[in-house]
C-alpha cells in the first residue's frame, strides 16, 4: 500500500487518534487477504513496509494510551504502569487474530513485541528499495513513530537519514508533498523549529507548484485532490507560523512576533480558499485562523472563529486540544478568565492523554498565567511546577542532545582521522612508501575513462631472488626502497611510480607517447646501473628490465598493463638489462626503415643495430616493437596476432582462419636483418580454444635493446630465400584450399599445489617454482594451514587472492571474470569443499554465486528464487548427507550440474562412498560427477563450461 487516498485516510485517523477508525481502514487495507497470504509476499515489497508501518504506529498509539513506550517501558511513574516493564517475550500474534482484554499487560506486552517485529521489517523493506523518496517517506514516518515512544535519539537518527535523501532535484509529486510535511512535524516536535519551518515551506511551494499546474488533460478529481493537497500544506505551515509567534511572545518579542502571525493569517485565509467545503481539513484551517487572529490582538474575532470549531471536531482529540487551547488563549486575552478556565483545562486534559508535548506545556503556561492574574496561587503552583517540570525535562533533553551532539562530532573526527590513516594504508606500500598496485590500477582507470591515453611502464628487479639470497632480506628491503626513489627521481613531477608486486614497479606518465617514456626510461635505467650499490652492502649488480606500453583507443587497464608486461618478458627474455617498448596493443603499421637513433640523456643519439619489421604471409604484427640484438631467429608464432599482442591481449585479437600466403610478397632482406623463412614454411599454427580459457604458450614478438650493445657480428653471405611463392606467381585454380588443422594441445600453468602433508616451506618452494615456470597464470594453493595461508599472503603481498574458508589461495595473475557459476551446498558440514568450489573457480576466471544449506526441507529459498538457477552457465551441488541434493536442482534447471560427494554424513555414509553411489546412479539428465571431496576439480570444470558458454 504506497502512500495513496486510503494510506491518507489511516494517517489521518491515527494523527486525530481514532484509532479503531484506523485499525478498520487496515483491515480493508488487507481486504480478504489472510494472515499466511500476508506473510507469504516478498519481504521487500514496498505496499507491505507500508503497511506494516501504518499498524505498527496503530500499535504504539495503542501502547502510549495504556502508558507504555515501544520498548515496553512505563512512561511515567504511578498507575498501571508502577508494576513494571512488560514481557515482550509472551507473544506475538497478530492483532486481528489474538481476541485479549483490551486492559491487559498481556495484551500490551503483544503489542510492544508485534510492533518491534513491524518496525524491522518495514525498515529493511524501505533499505532495499532504489527509489530515495519512497526511502525518504518511510524514515520519516519511522521517526514519527519513534516520538511516540519518547526514543528522542532514534527518532532524530531517522530523520536526518530522511533529510539526506530529499535531495532539492527531486520531481514534484504528492508523496514529495507529504514526505516533506511529515519530516517538518518530526522536526518541530525536536524542538528545531528553524528546519522544521523550511521543511513544511517547500511542502507548501511544491504543493503550490502541483495545484498550479493547468493541463487539458487534468483529471477534475486530480486537480480537486490538489488543491486540496495546496490548502493542507498551507494549514500546517500557518499553524508552525503561529506556534513561532507564540513563542516570541512569551520571550518578550511582540514585534518580531507580528509579521509571523500575519503570515499564519494569510496562509490560513489561502487555505479555507483551496479548500473545498466539506474537506475536514477546513476546521484545522480555521482553528490556526484563530490562533492567527488572537496573536494579532484581534480576541473578539478569534473567539467567533474558534468557538463554532469546538462542537464539530469530533472524534479528532489533536485538533480539539488546539481549539481548546486557542479559544481559552483568546478568552483569557479578552478579558474573560472564568470561561477560559474550561477551555484551558480540557486543552490541558486532552494534550496530556495523547501526548502532545508542546500543546501541553501551552496549556499549562496559559492556565499558571491565568490564575496568577486571579492571584489564585493555591491553584496556580500545580500547573507552575508541572510546568518547570516540563521545562527541565526539555533542558535535561538537550543537554543529553549536546552530550551526544559533542560525542557524534567526537567520533566523527576519530573516524575521519582513521578513514584517512586505513585510505594510506589502503593505496601505499608500507616497505617503499610508494603507492601500491591498488592505487595504480584506480589512477590508471581513471586517466583511461577519462580519454587520456598515457604510457605504462613495467619495472622488474633483474634477478632479485640472487641479490636477496647475497644480501639477505634486510639487503633485498633495502634495494627496493633504493630503486623506488631512483625511479622517482627519474621521473617528472606528474608522473607517478607505484609498487605494483614484490620487486615489480609501474610507473604511470600520462600525456606521454612511448618514445618518450622509452628515453626517460633508459635514462633511469643507466642511473640504476651505474648507482654504487656496495653501500648497501649488495655485490650482486643491480639491474632493470623495463617493458612499455602506449594506451590505444579502446584499450582498458588489463590489456594495456597485458602489453607493458608482455614486452617485458621480451626484455629478460633477450637478455635483461634493457628497455623494450609497444606503442599500443590495438595497432598495426607498415615496416618501418631499420635505421633509427635513440636519443641519450645528453641529448646525443645512440647507435642501435636494428632488425626490419616485416610483414609475414600477409599477417600485420603488431607495430612499433622494438627488437632484441640477441634475437636469433624468428618464433614460430609470429604470423598469429594473437600471439603478438601478448598477455590477457591474446584473448581481444582474432586469429585468422587460413592466412593466404600465397598473397603477400617477401621483400628482400637487407644487408642487417635476419633471414626470415618463407610464409609457407612458417605457417602459424591454430590457436588452442583451450588457450583462451587457460593462456597457452606465450610467444610475442621479439624486442630490441636501447643503450649500450654489444656489436652485431657480421652478415653472413645472401642466400637464395627457400621457394616461396611470390605474388606475381599464378595458383593453379584446381589447387583446393589447404584444410586448418586445430592441434588440441594441454592447457598451459602450474598444477593445484596441495597443502595436504605438506609443510609450510615446502608449499612456498611448489610456488615460487609455479610462479618462476608460469608467470603468466595462478599458482593455486588447496587445503593449507592457516600458517601457510599467512605466509603466502606475507611474501607474495599483493598477489596473493585468499579465502580463509576454503583454506585455499592463488598466487599470481587472476583472469577476468567470464560466465557465471553457482554453487549450492545441502549442508553445513559440506561447507570447506563447497567453498573450495567456489574459490577455485574464481580464480578460473567466473563470477561465483554461492547458497548455503539448502539441502532437505531448506531448498525454498531456491524455489522462491528461480535465477538462482537459471541465471548461471553450471551450477556445482556439494551434498554429502543429502546427496539426492544434486538429482532434485537437475529437474529444475536445465544448466549443467556438477555433483560432489563429501564424507560428511551419517555413520553409514562409509566416508562418502554412499552419496557417490546415489550420484551415480542418478536418473537425471546433464549431470557429472566429481571424485569425493573434490571441490578443485569441481571448480574447474564448472569454470571451463561457464567460460566457453560466456564467449
Amino acid at each position: 500500500m504506497p502512500p495513496g487516498v486510503l494510506h491518507q485516510q489511516v494517517s489521518s485517523a491515527l494523527a486525530s487518534w481514532q484509532l479503531d477508525s484506523a485499525e478498520a481502514l487496515l483491515r480493508e487495507v488487507d481486504g480478504e487477504a489472510s494472515a499466511a497470504d500476508r506473510a507469504a509476499a516478498p519481504l521487500t515489497s514496498l505496499a507491505r513496509a507500508w503497511a506494516d508501518t501504518l499498524r505498527a504506529e496503530l500499535l504504539v498509539r495503542r501502547l502510549r494510551l495504556a502508558g507504555y513506550s515501544l520498548l515496553g517501558d512505563p512512561l511515567v511513574d504511578g498507575g498501571p504502569e508502577q508494576d513494571g516493564p512488560l514481557d515482550l517475550h509472551g507473544g506475538t500474534g497478530l492483532l486481528s487474530d489474538v481476541p485479549v482484554d483490551r486492559d491487559s499487560r498481556s495484551e500490551s506486552a503483544t503489542h510492544a513485541a508485534l510492533a518491534i517485529a513491524l518496525v524491522r521489517s518495514a525498515r529493511a523493506a524501505f533499505d532495499a528499495q532504489d527509489d530515495d523518496l519512497q526511502r525518504a517517506a518511510g524514515l520519516a514516518r519511522h521517526a514519527r513513530i519513534e516520538l511516540l515512544s519518547r526514543r528522542v535519539d532514534a527518532a532524530m537518527d531517522e530523520a536526518v537519514e530522511a533529510a539526506s535523501l530529499l535531495d532539492p532535484g527531486l520531481a514534484p509529486s504528492p508523496l514529495l508533498v507529504h514526505t516533506l510535511g511529515s519530516l517538518a512535524a518530526v522536526l518541530a516536535d525536536l524542538e528545531l523549529m528553524p528546519l522544521a519551518l523550511d521543511y513544511q515551506r517547500r511542502a507548501a511551494d511544491v504543493a503550490a507548484g502541483l495545484a498550479g499546474r493547468t493541463i487539458e488533460d487534468d483529471d477534475p478529481a486530480d486537480s480537486e485532490l490538489l488543491a486540496g493537497l495546496a490548502g493542507e500544506t498551507a494549514t500546517r505551515l500557518a499553524a508552525l507560523c503561529a506556534e513561532v509567534g507564540e513563542a516570541l511572545l512569551e520571550d518578550g518579542s511582540p514585534d518580531a512576533a507580528a509579521p509571523h502571525f500575519a503570515e499564519a493569517r494569510d496562509l490560513a485565509v489561502r487555505a479555507l480558499a483551496q479548500l473545498p467545503p466539506t474537506d475536514a481539513g477546513v476546521l484545522d484551517a480555521r482553528v490556526v485562523h484563530g490562533w492567527a487572529l488572537v496573536g494579532l490582538g484581534e480576541h473578539a474575532t478569534a473567539v467567533s472563529v474558534l468557538r463554532p470549531v469546538v462542537g464539530r471536531t469530533g472524534e479528532d482529540r489533536a485538533l480539539l486540544a488546539s481549539a481548546e487551547l486557542g479559544l481559552g488563549r483568546a478568552l483569557r486575552r479578552s478579558g474573560d478568565p472564568r470561561a477560559a478556565d474550561d477551555h484551558l483545562a480540557t486543552a490541558l486534559a486532552l494534550a496530556t492523554e495523547h501526548g502532545l508535548p508542546r500543546l501541553r506545556r501551552a496549556a499549562l503556561r496559559e492556565l499558571c498565567t491565568l490564575h496568577a492574574e486571579l492571584d489564585d496561587a493555591a491553584r496556580a503552583l500545580p500547573y507552575l511546577q508541572a510546568y518547570l517540570a516540563d521545562e527541565l525535562d526539555r533542558v535535561d533533553e538537550r543537554r543529553t542532545r549536546w552530550v551526544e551532539l559533542f560525542g557524534r562530532r567526537k567520533s566523527l573526527l576519530e573516524t575521519e582521522r582513521a578513514a584517512g590513516q586505513l585510505r594510506r594504508q589502503a593505496y601505499e606500500d608500507p616497505l617503499t612508501h610508494l603507492p601500491n598496485r591498488r592505487y595504480a590500477e584506480a589512477r590508471l582507470d581513471g586517466l583511461l575513462s577519462a580519454g587520456s591515453s598515457p604510457a605504462l611502464a613495467v619495472v622488474d628487479i633483474d634477478r632479485f631472488k640472487a641479490i636477496n639470497d647475497a644480501a639477505g632480506h634486510p639487503g633485498g628491503d633495502a634495494v627496493l626502497r633504493a630503486v623506488g626513489q631512483l625511479l622517482v627521481e627519474g621521473c617528472r613531477g606528474n608522473d607517478e611510480v607505484c609498487r605494483w608486486a614484490g620487486d615489480e614497479f609501474v610507473i604511470l606518465l600520462p600525456d606521454t607517447t612511448a618514445e618518450q617514456a622509452e628515453r626517460a626510461m633508459e635514462r633511469i635505467r643507466r642511473s640504476i646501473a651505474g648507482h654504487d650499490w656496495s653501500a648497501l652492502g649488495v655485490s650482486v649488480p643491480v639491474r632493470i628490465s623495463v617493458g612499455i606500453a602506449q594506451a590505444a583507443r579502446g584499450d582498458d587497464r588489463r590489456t594495456l598493463f597485458a602489453a607493458a608486461d608482455g614486452v617485458l618478458y621480451d626484455a629478460k627474455r633477450g637478455g635483461r638489462d634493457r628497455v623494450v617498448r609497444l606503442s599500443g596493443v590495438t595497432q598495426t603499421r607498415a615496416a618501418e626503415d631499420a635505421a633509427e637513433t635513440i636519443e641519450g640523456t645528453a641529448g646525443t643519439a645512440v647507435d642501435t643495430p636494428l632488425t626490419t619489421a616485416v610483414e609475414v604471409a600477409g599477417t600485420p604484427i603488431v607495430g612499433d616493437v622494438t627488437a632484441s640484438p640477441r634475437f636469433d631467429g624468428p618464433d614460430e608464432h609470429d604470423g598469429d596476432r594473437a600471439d603478438a599482442a601478448g598477455g590477457f591481449a591474446a584473448l581481444l585479437v582474432e586469429p585468422d582462419d587460413q592466412p593466404d600466403a600465397a598473397s603477400a610478397p617477401v621483400p628482400a632482406a637487407p644487408v642487417d636483418a635476419v633471414p626470415v623463412e618463407s610464409a609457407a614454411d612458417d605457417r602459424a599454427p591454430a590457436r588452442n580454444p583451450l588457450d583462451e580459457l587457460f593462456g597457452g604458450p606465450v610467444r610475442r614478438p621479439a624486442g630490441r635493446r636501447i643503450g649500450p650493445a654489444e656489436p652485431a657480428p657480421a652478415a653472413p653471405a645472401a642466400e637464395p630465400v627457400a621457394s616461396a611463392p611470390t605474388a606475381s606467381a599464378p595458383v593453379p585454380p584446381s589447387a583446393p584450399p589447404a584444410p586448418v588443422t586445430r592441434e588440441l594441445g594441454l592447457p598451459a600453468g602450474p598444477d593445484v599445489i596441495w597443502g595436504t602433508g605438506r609443510s609450510t616451506e615446502q608449499v612456498l618452494a611448489l610456488v615460487r617454482e609455479a610462479r618462476r615456470d608460469h608467470p603468466d597464470h595462478p599458482a593455486v594453493v588447496v587445503r593449507a594451514s592457516a600458517d601457510t595461508l599467512v605466509a603466502l599472503a606475507s611474501e607474495h603481498d599483493a598477489y596473493t587472492t585468499m579465502d580463509a574458508g576454503a583454506m585455499s589461495a592463488a598466487v599470481g595473475p587472476v583472469p577476468e571474470p567470464r560466465g557465471r557459476v553457482g554453487v549450492l551446498c545441502a549442508s553445513s558440514g559440506d561447507t570447506p569443499i563447497a567453498a573450495e568450489a567456489a574459490f577455485v573457480a574464481r580464480v578460473s576466471g567466473t563470477e561465483v554465486v554461492r547458497v548455503d544449506d539448502v539441502g532437505g526441507s531448506r531448498i525454498h529459498p531456491l524455489l522462491a528464487d528461480r535465477s538462482l538457477l537459471t541465471d548461471v552457465d553450471c551450477l556445482v551441488v556439494v551434498a554429502g548427507l543429502d546427496a539426492a541434493l544434486a538429482s532434485v536442482v537437475s529437474g529444475l534447471t536445465e544448466v549443467p550440474v556438477v555433483a560432489v560427494p563429501t564424507s560428511a554424513g551419517a555413520g553409514a555414509s562409509f566416508g562418502g562412498f554412499g552419496a557417490l553411489l546415489t550420484m551415480l546412479n542418478s536418473a537425471a539428465p546433464g549431470v557429472v560427477v566429481s571424485n569425493i571431496d573434490n571441490g578443485w576439480s569441481a571448480g574447474v570444470f564448472a569454470a571451463r563450461i561457464a567460460r566457453r558458454t560466456a564467449r
